[in-house]
């Protein structure tokens, strides 16, 4: 009996992520915490569970540490499969060479061995810093009805934030005649979301080509997708209108947690049609003191509060003393807060220890949000300012 998949999905989890700056100091993009339970890097696990794609290599380079450690056998997300389920792909050594993933598409080139073993008629390609809920296979079910060589996932944007992004050009039917990268004046504002479905032939074909060209700089965007193109392949756009947020810069971090508050929030993240799961730690319910007082927030388990937190998302573990005010802020696991300190417009990394009287943020001041890196004590009283980014541990007033 010959053993296939028909899709094995590849998602790109080795960036740096250095427009977060402290929060990716030490751990890989993927891994940053999001939404108080979740990392980044649970929604595109969860959406291939969800969309009955049970082989994912997940191609890890910069700080992978505890990235895969979070994943492990993958069994919060019912991806410990005997064959297929959750592999963690790093660079490694060949008998003949071996080197760092030298872009997107040089780093599924390289695993091109582990999506052959599988035998598959399609590769999805993800990546690992978005925030959204998607049926693959339902994008991959038009790609199959169309008969195309490949389809990327497009999402319309403010018109002001299209040169932003790779912007595609398409015909009625959907079919692209034309990529824009980041253009200055765009000619439509669907942009790549940068998820792609290919006929695995053709990706095995356009990728070993690609490895032969010194010039290429061995990415999809700028490389893969523009030469197929130019070759006259069926390329077309799957147009995608739920909830999706590219978590890459510290405002969009913010923003997306943002959007989980309120009575209807932007984006349902406890909707159970379509769970998304992680490895969640066993803690206790959250608990709230005598006089504390919490409005609009989310406060998970094992966390205790006996100050008051307003418009936040608190992880677990996370201790708010007397008399201290959280407000528009996101504080990670094993965050403390000292007595009568301050935090607002603020996201505050696992770990990190607010001494007494201390003032993190600004007020009134989303556009300046304050960044402080995991692990560092600010010490009683000091003071920093909105926009400030903090990776070392801070001295109070003496």
């Amino acid at each position: 009996m010959i053993r296939k998949k028909k899709c094995v999905a590849m998602l790109l989890a080795g960036g740096q992520g250095s427009r977060l700056y402290a929060l990716t100091s030490n751990i890989a993009k993927p891994a940053v915490s999001f939404g108080g339970k979740y990392r980044i890097i649970d929604f595109p696990l969860s959406n291939c569970v969800n969309s009955g794609i049970d082989t994912v290599g997940v191609l890890t380079q910069y700080q992978p540490l505890v990235l895969n450690d979070y994943i492990g056998n993958g069994q919060p997300w019912d991806l410990d499969r005997s064959f297929g389920g959750v592999h963690i792909l790093s660079p490694y050594q060949g008998k003949t060479s071996s080197d760092w993933y030298k872009g997107t598409a040089n780093a599924i080139y390289q695993n091109l061995h582990f999506i052959k073993q599988f035998d598959p008629d399609y590769v999805l390609v993800l990546s690992g810093d978005h925030i959204y809920k998607m049926n693959y296979s339902i994008m991959v079910n038009y790609h199959i009805l169309k008969n195309a060589d490949c389809t990327i996932s497009a999402i319309r944007v403010p018109i002001e934030e299209a040169p932003r992004f790779g912007i595609l050009n398409v015909k009625k039917d959907g079919t692209i005649y034309e990529f824009e990268e980041k253009p200055q004046k765009p000619k439509s504002t669907l942009a790549s979301m940068g998820i792609y479905v290919f006929s695995a032939k053709k990706l095995y074909k356009y990728l070993e080509e690609d490895n032969l060209d010194p010039k290429s700089s061995n990415d999809f965007g700028k490389d893969i997708l523009p030469k197929m193109l130019a070759c006259g392949e069926k390329m077309l756009a799957y147009e995608f209108s739920g909830y999706w947020k590219d978590v890459g810069t510290i405002s969009s971090l913010y923003e997306a947690n943002m959007d989980l508050l309120g009575e209807r929030p932007k984006f349902d993240i406890f909707d159970t049609s379509w769970k998304i799961q992680s490895r969640s730690p066993l803690a206790p319910p959250h608990y709230v003191g005598d006089g504390a007082k919490t409005s609009n927030s989310i406060i998970m388990s094992g966390s205790e509060i006996f100050g008051d937190v307003e418009n936040s998302v608190l992880a677990s573990d996370v201790v708010v003393k007397k008399g201290a005010k959280v407000r528009n802020s996101i504080l990670m696991s094993g965050v403390t807060v000292g007595e009568n300190s301050v935090v607002d417009y603020a996201i505050v990394d696992e770990n990190a220890v607010i001494g007494k009287n201390c003032f993190i943020g600004e007020e009134n001041s989303a556009e300046n949000i304050s960044v402080l890196g995991r692990g560092i004590t600010v010490c009683d009283g000091a003071k920093i300012g909105g926009g400030q980014i903090v990776d070392k541990d801070v001295r109070g007033k003496k």
